[in-house]
């Protein structure tokens, strides 16, 4: 049975037939995660929505620790193969199957410069990531704001993991309506609560969510069966 476990802002473990993947794994300076990198089981694999440092985050020090394969866009990829992590790259609307599971990049619409390009050499497209893992499908949506290219994953979701915190990505109406365009089976706010400008009240999500899905709000180190 495959499950997840949230580790505060957007960052979560998927575990699933007897493999452990993260998705931006931001733990270092989060004031929200529950456990630092050093406390994470070994990975088969990091996937990334972007490269903003909060959501880059820890990928260099865990993909060294464990030989972990960093699945990301072409460029972001390619930015981490420089660090001499091993890599995977991919584009936007393009899946690979792996050993642990397959994943396809799908849009978000966000901004994408990639923390520690000092020279300015990397540019990338942020993504969402549809992660098919032991039989159930994530779509963990990244940083977006609302767009109508969700309504092309509608009723092909089991969990759909969706900022709510407003300033930087979608606030908890776009958020609900998000929702309603995907019609996952469970939603998981996330990105919200981290930093004082992205602060809001995730019960009001789940009411205005109402019975599209079912909402499941994690606290830092919760996990969730699927």
């Amino acid at each position: 049975m495959a499950s997840l476990t949230f580790h505060g802002h957007a960052c979560f473990v998927i575990e699933g037939a007897g493999h452990r993947v993260i998705i931006d794994p931001f733990l270092t300076d989060n004031p929200a995660a529950d456990i630092g990198p050093d406390a994470l089981p070994r990975l088969d694999a990091v996937l990334l929505t972007h490269g903003h440092g909060d959501h880059l985050g820890d990928t260099v020090r865990l993909a060294r620790r464990d030989d972990a394969v960093v699945v990301a866009a072409y460029e972001l990829a390619v930015f981490c193969e420089a660090q001499g992590l091993r890599v995977h790259k991919m584009n936007v609307g393009g899946a690979h199957t792996f050993p642990f599971g397959t994943v396809k990049l799908v849009p978000a619409l966000h901004t994408g410069s990639i923390e520690g390009d000092e020279t300015g050499r990397y540019t990338t497209v942020p993504c969402g990531i549809v992660l098919t893992i032991d039989g159930q499908r994530v779509y963990h949506a990244g940083d977006t704001a609302l767009t109508l290219d969700m309504q092309l994953l509608r009723d092909r979701v089991d969990v759909m993991l969706v900022p709510i915190g407003d300033n930087y990505t979608m606030g908890i109406e776009d958020a609900a309506r998000a929702v309603d365009f995907v019609r996952p089976k469970v939603a998981v706010p996330m990105h919200f609560n981290t930093f004082p400008v992205i602060t809001v009240e995730p019960d009001e999500f789940r009411r205005a969510v109402g019975n599209t899905a079912r909402v499941a709000v994690l606290q830092p180190g919760q996990r969730l069966e699927l």
